[in-house]
């Protein structure tokens, strides 16, 4: 008998309010059990990037930031708050796009987003207050896994994501900004399709 494939997902809903310092690894395992989830060999645990910046402190005070000429500029042009645009600016390699409501950017990750993943949204419950994306997400999803693995003895992968928007396309997307315990790409170059097909450009991510 083949057995199928499959793939299941569980929601966890009884993660408390992250704060800088947690153990969020801890705080995801007590979560699973209590649930009745657990956490298994070969589990994948998605933890969204802001989780992850709250854990790590990653805040910042617009009342405390000074404002570039760069960021004023940009700011006229776009509607956006300036010093905002200083933090969005501070986080990014380059500007890939100005226009009214929007900042697309260059993230120092090498993400194309916008205003750099900085955001306000469920974050204090004032606009005073913003967080920014882990520094280094993959090096993130190695602490929560490893810490995961000492936890339960069980091997697990991590992935970090981002909501972000996408050209041409209405709403937004997770993305993936951080993994750790499996490659990121499966490369099927070199190797032959269904009909002998040599592939020469097949890598999925």
């Amino acid at each position: 008998m083949v057995m199928p494939r499959e793939i299941r997902i569980y929601g966890l809903t009884t993660i408390p309010e992250i704060g800088p310092g947690d153990d969020l690894a801890r705080i995801i395992c007590e979560a699973a059990e209590r649930e009745g989830v657990g956490i298994k060999d070969g589990d994948v645990v998605v933890v969204v990037s802001k989780a992850v910046s709250k854990a790590e402190g990653r805040y910042v005070e617009l009342s405390k930031v000074e404002v570039s000429e760069e960021a004023r500029r940009l700011a006229e042009a776009t509607g956006k708050d300036p010093r905002l645009v200083e933090v969005i600016l501070r986080e990014s390699r380059r500007v890939v796009k100005v226009a009214r409501n929007h900042l697309i950017v260059e993230t120092r990750h090498g993400f194309v987003c916008a205003n750099a993943g900085v955001d306000r949204s469920n974050v204090k419950g004032t606009g005073d207050v913003v967080l920014l994306l882990p520094v280094d997400p993959d090096a993130s999803a190695r602490r929560i896994r490893e810490r995961i693995e000492r936890l339960t003895g069980k091997r697990v992968a991590v992935v970090i994501t981002d909501t972000h928007g996408r050209p041409l396309r209405e709403g937004q997307i997770d993305v993936a900004i951080g993994l750790s315990g499996f490659p990121a790409f499966k490369d099927y170059r070199g190797t032959a399709d269904i009909k002998g097909y040599v592939l020469r450009v097949k890598r999925i991510a």
